[in-house]
């Protein structure tokens, strides 16, 4: 079942404050909520979806608050948005289903595998990326991108960025800064589409921790949520003043570090 003593209350509040980067606060906040929830006593059998759910659920004001703040800057274009996040209420309801059908140890290792094969794509490939696109970008190319996004933001816990990110920057050729402006968008409707759906896949269960709904625990979503919504903005400061290729660098190191561990925890331990 799990409990919540003042020392886990007040971990759970330092956690709220390691977010940083909108596209890289769920890639940091899954592992934290995995170590935290087995240190506070949680199920093993519901503990990793518990920490994507709850992740999810977290995500959802700090990616309204990353996405103002990269609208004030002009990266974010609405009517790609909108496509985008079509795409993307589909995929988040088709992750979280697929999550609810795999164990923890799974979903751990896959975790892992996605985000160092993300970084490696990253690292290796280098596009051509003009400051502007000359021709437009099909709304069903942008409702597929959505849709990838949501599905792997939803089966992990992440928010969408992991992948939006890299597909529009690597597919669609969009600025790095558009494509984290866009992505942000994308992430409060796949983050909102995939917590409610880990709610409804674990609301059945007997093994969920006090104050859960489903798989979303709302203690640890109060304690969290208002620090991290602090930390997005800071990260839209972050993400404006870095150059394209520091950018990338930094959030490529952060997925292979974070992934090598999620795999290594998984199916070597």
């Amino acid at each position: 079942m799990g409990t919540f003593s003042i020392a886990t209350i007040v971990l759970f509040v330092v956690l709220g404050s390691a977010g940083l980067l909108g596209i890289g606060g769920g890639i940091i906040l899954v592992p934290l909520f995995l170590w935290a929830f087995e240190a506070s006593g949680f199920a093993p059998e519901v503990m990793v979806h518990t920490a994507f759910g709850t992740s999810l659920a977290v995500i959802i004001p700090t990616a309204i608050s990353s996405t103002f703040g990269h609208r004030k800057r002009g990266n974010v274009e609405w009517h790609q948005v909108a496509f985008l996040c079509l795409g993307g209420s589909l995929g988040a309801l088709s992750g979280a289903w697929l999550a609810s059908l795999l164990s923890g140890e799974w979903l751990k290792g896959l975790f892992g595998m996605m985000q160092v094969l993300v970084a490696v794509q990253l690292l290796i490939f280098h596009p051509r990326l003009p400051p502007e696109r000359s021709d437009q970008v099909s709304g069903q190319a942008l409702a597929l991108v959505g849709f990838a996004g949501g599905a792997f933001s939803s089966f992990f816990g992440v928010g969408g960025g992991v992948v939006a990110v890299p597909l529009m920057v690597i597919a669609l050729s969009f600025p790095i800064h558009l494509a984290v402006g866009n992505s942000s968008a994308l992430i409060v409707v796949s983050s909102l589409f995939g917590a409610l759906s880990y709610m409804f896949h674990g609301w059945e269960s007997n093994l969920l921790p006090p104050f859960s709904l489903g798989y979303v625990n709302c203690l640890v979503l109060a304690l969290v949520a208002p620090f991290t919504i602090g930390m997005a903005r800071v990260g839209v400061r972050v993400a404006s003043r870095t150059t394209h290729d520091k950018l990338l660098k930094v959030f490529a190191g952060l997925l292979v570090l974070v992934g090598l561990r999620m795999i290594y925890r998984a199916w070597f331990v």
